[in-house]
């Protein structure tokens, strides 16, 4: 393990409250590439269970577990404040599991997309980022300009110019008792994903979820309390489709399992649910703005946000997914209702390119260049 310059980034860095205040530690990655050509059988588990095992035994295990293929990504960095830096090996890339992130899912998460060296919309998704660990009572463990320099330094470390960023507040690791009063301190994690290929604007199909939809109160927050939002995601997947919609309490459309939703009426307006009760997606108040250039032009009559029934939905005359994973994603076929025309739309289409072409050459109020 090697030491890397503790020079704080703009706003300045304290790693941690328990760790050295000048240090952020790195350790050489094992490649996924190496794995592959060492030809290492996939990892299959252990049934027998060492209770003597040594320090090096562990290491060597996570190091197989992780060389196996078992993990579908590539996770190029990672920071905890638990050790008050960032690692570049994997096999470390852990949390403590009595921190109640893992067992009570007292933790809230955020994420930001790195697109040619660039973090895209950082700032706003820090933004909600912070209401949600104010909503969830997680304090700070370091101040806004501090996470922000933490995490801009996490994803200069990983050397990733592609890809995503992944960040937690959680109250830290403590006990297994139900009540957050014996953490000591809050915990903050990142971590780098590599992306290289970009999402495909191509249809899909949703189903209409028969799983219960998160409150209010829970669902405009973004806490890791995702099961509700894994289980729709599993359901409109063993239905053929790409993943659930969930309607609110009156019967309106509310929100996907993890994307927002909008539609394009047959007088031309872009039309998405209001976000009082439902996230307030990053990506879809985005495109709203950029949307604004398709009013000028023409090409859409106007930009509205309201209750939206299901009858109007499937009677619309285009219908998209909207989230920073899948950008803009046109939505062909609705239950057993094609969408339109059941090809995609030409206004999800422009809007997918907007977006793309924003993440690559947008304004700097939404794209940090990071300094590798």
């Amino acid at each position: 393990m090697a030491a890397i310059s503790a020079s704080p980034a703009p706003g300045g860095v304290s790693p941690s409250p328990r760790g050295p205040s000048s240090l952020i530690t790195r350790n050489k990655a094992v490649t996924w590439s190496a794995a592959t050509a060492a030809g290492l059988a996939p990892w299959k588990g252990r049934a027998s269970v060492s209770t003597a095992a040594t320090s090096s035994n562990q290491t060597e295990r996570l190091n197989e577990f992780h060389a196996s293929g078992a993990r579908n990504q590539n996770y190029m960095a990672m920071y905890s404040s638990i050790f008050g830096g960032i690692t570049t090996d994997p096999s470390a890339m852990v949390i403590p599991i009595d921190d109640h992130i893992v067992h009570r899912g007292h933790g809230v998460f955020d994420t930001a997309a790195i697109m040619d060296g660039h973090l895209y919309e950082l700032e706003q998704h820090l933004d909600r980022f912070l209401k949600s660990s104010s909503m969830a009572k997680i304090s700070l463990p370091f101040d806004r300009s501090t996470i922000r320099s933490i995490l801009i330094q996490t994803v200069s470390a990983s050397k990733c110019t592609q890809g995503s960023l992944r960040y937690w507040l959680s109250v830290g690791p403590g006990d297994f008792q139900l009540s957050s009063a014996g953490c000591a301190n809050s915990a903050l994690y990142a971590i780098v994903i590599e992306s290289p290929s970009l999402p495909v604007p191509a249809g899909c199909k949703v189903i209409t979820s028969s799983i219960p939809i998160k409150s209010p109160q829970f669902a405009v927050m973004k806490s890791v309390n995702y099961l509700p939002n894994a289980l729709t995601k599993v359901e409109g997947e063993e239905n053929g489709g790409f993943t659930g919609i969930w309607l609110d309490d009156e019967g309106f459309v509310a929100e996907g399992s993890n994307m927002n939703v909008g539609f394009v009426t047959r007088g031309r307006e872009l039309l998405m649910p209001r976000f009082d009760k439902i996230l307030s997606g990053c990506t879809a108040k985005r495109v709203l703005t950029l949307a604004e250039q398709l009013v000028a032009d023409g090409r859409l009559s106007g930009i509205t946000s309201r209750n939206v029934s299901v009858q109007e939905g499937k009677a619309a005359d285009e219908m998209m997914l909207i989230g920073s994973g899948i950008l803009v994603k046109p939505v062909v076929q609705w239950d057993d209702q094609i969408i339109g025309s059941g090809k995609e739309g030409p206004i999800a289409q422009t809007l997918f390119n907007l977006i793309l072409e924003d993440m690559r050459s947008g304004p700097s109020s939404v794209r940090i260049a990071v300094s590798y």
